[in-house]
């Protein structure tokens, strides 16, 4: 690839150095991934299950829950896991499968949101058109275009990253691998 790694692990600094500040946080975090998983799957499974599925926006929503889900995913289970380890590391695989999947994911939740406001757009400006314009072949085309912008913009984040080179230290001032504190460590130009 035309890189020199020296770095095979990260070491994640976290949120804290404080080991009862960091229970804290896992409590409160295990607390709202739960909370999270919940609210989204009851989201999912309402709209699935019933005729609102067929409606625009809930079929959008349905999307986002389900995207949502996945970007807390890429995060906070390794968050958590590290608020109770004693030693904070990611390889660097891993680091760049999550720096993959966190934009990924991140940038699909936009996509939608945005998607969602095109359909309240025609549904305010044009009601009487609403039902030609917002068909299930265009919201399927919204939501292949949200996905395919997704991996547009993780891809050229994640190919601009991996031709970094990391040949000195190794301790990332975060509790997750991204763009800006990779660059930090960096020693390409």
């Amino acid at each position: 690839m035309g890189r020199n790694n020296n770095v095979t692990v990260f070491i994640l600094l976290g949120l804290s150095q404080n080991k009862n500040s960091e229970t804290l946080c896992f409590v409160l975090f295990l607390f709202c991934y739960t909370a999270i998983w919940v609210g989204n799957l009851l989201v999912m499974i309402s709209i699935t299950c019933s005729q609102l599925i067929e409606q625009p926006m809930y079929f959008f929503l349905n999307y986002l829950s389900l995207s949502d889900l996945c970007y807390t995913s890429t995060v906070t289970p390794k968050l958590m896991a590290d608020l109770l380890a004693e030693r904070k590391t990611i390889s660097y695989n891993n680091c760049m499968i999550q720096l993959f999947t966190t934009h990924f994911f991140g940038a699909i939740e936009i996509f939608i949101l945005t998607g969602m406001a095109y359909d309240r757009y025609v549904a305010i400006c044009k009601p009487l058109h609403y039902r030609v314009i917002m068909t299930r072949r265009k919201c399927n085309t919204i939501v292949a275009a949200c996905c395919t912008g997704g991996f547009i913009h993780s891809a050229s984040h994640f190919l601009l990253t991996i031709f970094l080179s990391f040949c000195g230290p190794n301790e990332i001032d975060h509790y997750f691998c991204d763009i800006y504190p990779l660059l930090k460590l960096s020693c390409s130009n």
